[in-house]
């Protein structure tokens, strides 16, 4: 059976960082590992590219949001072209074929009695496209997943039976289709928790999928996850004209970051029940990249561009860095200094050095061709190695790549070891015969990691291998069947893993990160003199020809009513503001903008996408900020 794998459909807010790379690696090399064995599998990844965010993100860059959305889009699909990923489909939710069968899936779900029309009251989160009960939110106003300020809002919308399914999902999970274990249990604790239904349509704003004209009405459309969850099937011929390869979803495959873990092991299973579709067979969950601890965000300034890290250390150092260095499904710390040191240690000194000490020696005492059938001095090293091999499997279909990569390399210690253990510089003096047999055991071991490392350094696996004189086809005798080449013409290559040093440019980069995540220490006098207050808005106007400006008259009690301007016209509704409770600093030096007296400054977050928030406390005004 034909495996299909699928990376999480990225969300076109911005350009790729580190954490969307290790997820496309990390599915590029099971589809890798799979082929090497001899399995068919088929690799998904692509773009979502609807939502009020991105409607958001567009305005913010004057450009409509499918201009937008094609924009970022280009840079996933580039990038992971220049990674030579091996996907055979790429969707992107703006797809016309997409668009099609969203609707029938809303359709079929209809007919089913899944979905029904009601009021949503609660709280959403723009950042997360999701909605939240009061129960799920972090002091009755902060979303559980990223942190940020939901907005609460009652509206029509159409809702998906979510509780339905609460029962049939957890007995889905007995089979032990999320990993690692303890997501698993974080996920089976959520669902006994209790299921709300699902508000599945939005009526706010208008990028998205239309609902399906069977259903007569044009207020709404699809939430962005129903939306980009059917991508996995779409482009598999789910209920448009696209050729129907449905076959494939028998056996699925997702992995997905830790934060949309929810969405995949939850509401994505209880829309394949309605659609009477087979559920994923596994679904892998990983943490995130960090850096010194902190998680990458765009305001912050301490996203990494996998790009850049690849055009300066190379792509096949990253790819490996970025399997070894963390445990499937924690959390990795970013380094340019670990990604040198690892890649100095274990590429250079390790396998790149044993394939010259192999090529040095076989130029120098057989000119390139070494050949013996005779391995008994050997017997208990090809011992090991043949069972390190063997255990192989295991650590890859159980996601743990780090470990296969900590048990290969084991290999290449043995076969260093045993060059020293028989100095064959000395050996050749006497007995040429075992120094060529040593050196075809050594040819041996590096054919044999050569085909293992294929699916995490796909280039240099093929260049050692070309080295050696085989190929993939070597695999069923060497690998499965545990059999030893008695002959090798070896042909000499320049050295694949010189020592890396670490670039100036990406340490200040890194400094330049650190600095950015916390500002200049103050002390306690010195913020002392910032005068901030709780004040009560009492208008918000826009100011005349500007896009951004809104000017506010604002109520700070006892200290008066001022007037400050403020950019945040793309970010709010003048009427949705009157009567809230803000911060402001009210003893800045005033200051003209647009010609306007500003008599304070309003204080404001700014999330990963650039999108600003009003810090809001329900005290009363004129109250200090201390």
């Amino acid at each position: 059976m034909t495996k299909y794998i699928t990376t999480p459909i990225y969300y076109v807010n911005d350009i790729p960082h580190i954490g969307h790379a290790y997820t496309t690696i990390l599915v590029d090399m099971f589809k890798k590992y799979q082929e090497l064995k001899g399995n068919s599998c088929i690799l998904l990844t692509g773009t979502d590219e609807h939502g009020q965010k991105i409607e958001n993100s567009a305005k913010m860059k004057n450009k409509s949001p499918q201009e937008y959305a094609d924009s970022i889009s280009f840079k996933f699909r580039s990038l992971w072209d220049s990674f030579n990923i091996s996907y055979d489909y790429f969707i992107r939710t703006t797809d016309s074929y997409h668009n099609i069968g969203v609707k029938k899936a809303f359709e079929v779900m209809f007919s089913n009695g899944d979905i029904y029309k009601d009021y949503y009251e609660g709280n959403y989160c723009v950042s997360c496209e999701t909605f939240f009960t009061k129960r799920q939110l972090l002091d009755n106003l902060l979303c559980p997943d990223c942190g940020k300020e939901t907005t609460a809002l009652r509206e029509e919308s159409y809702f998906f039976r979510l509780s339905k399914y609460q029962d049939k999902l957890l007995e889905w999970y007995k089979q032990d289709v999320i990993f690692p274990l303890h997501k698993k249990n974080e996920v089976i604790r959520f669902v006994e928790s209790g299921l709300s239904d699902l508000s599945i349509t939005r009526s706010t704003f208008k990028w998205g999928i239309e609902l399906p004209k069977s259903i007569n009405d044009n207020k709404h459309i699809i939430y962005v996850w129903l939306d980009a969850l059917l991508s996995y099937i779409t482009p598999l011929g789910f209920g448009n004209n696209k050729e129907n390869k449905m076959k494939l979803f028998d056996d699925a495959t997702h992995f997905v970051g830790k934060d949309i873990l929810r969405f995949h092991a939850v509401y994505w299973p209880a829309f394949l029940f309605s659609l009477n579709l087979p559920l994923p067979k596994k679904i892998y969950a990983h943490g995130w990249w960090l850096i010194d601890g902190a998680k990458m965000s765009k305001s912050v300034g301490n996203v990494v561009n996998p790009k850049e890290i690849a055009d300066t250390y190379g792509l096949e150092t990253m790819r490996y860095f970025l399997i070894s260095e963390v445990s499937f499904g924690q959390d990795g710390d970013f380094s340019i200094k670990a990604l040198t040191k690892r890649a100095n240690s274990e590429l250079s000194d390790k396998l790149g050095n044993l394939l010259n000490r192999l090529l040095g020696m076989s130029e120098k005492y057989f000119n390139f061709n070494i050949e013996s059938s005779d391995f008994s001095l050997f017997e208990n090293e090809i011992d090991n190695v043949n069972n390190i091999i063997n255990s192989l499997d295991s650590y890859m279909e159980n996601m743990m790549p780090n470990k296969y990569l900590e048990e290969l390399w084991s290999i290449f210690d043995i076969a260093n070891i045993t060059i020293t253990k028989h100095s064959p510089w000395e050996m050749i003096k006497n007995n040429k015969k075992d120094v060529s047999s040593l050196l075809v055991f050594i040819a041996n071991i590096l054919a044999k990691g050569a085909l293992m490392v294929y699916p995490i350094l796909p280039q240099s696996s093929i260049k050692i291998m070309e080295s050696l004189g085989i190929n993939e086809s070597f695999y069923k005798d060497i690998i499965k069947e545990s059999k030893m080449i008695k002959k090798f013409t070896l042909t000499k290559i320049p050295p694949l893993f010189p020592k890396l040093e670490v670039k100036e440019e990406q340490l200040n980069k890194t400094k330049e990160i650190k600095d950015k995540q916390v500002k200049e220490e103050v002390n306690l006098r010195q913020f002392d003199k910032l005068d901030i207050r709780i004040g009560k808005i009492l208008s918000a106007k826009k100011v005349k020809d500007s896009t951004k400006l809104l000017v506010f008259s604002i109520d700070f009690g006892e200290f008066g009513v001022r007037q400050i301007v403020s950019g945040i016209a793309n970010f709010y509704k003048e009427s949705d503001l009157v009567g809230i409770n803000v911060c402001a600093i009210i003893n800045l030096k005033p200051s003209k903008i647009r010609g306007i007296i500003s008599e304070g400054m309003l204080l404001t977050a700014e999330d990963s996408d650039g999108n600003l928030e009003l810090l809001r406390l329900n005290i009363k005004h004129g109250s200090k900020v201390c």
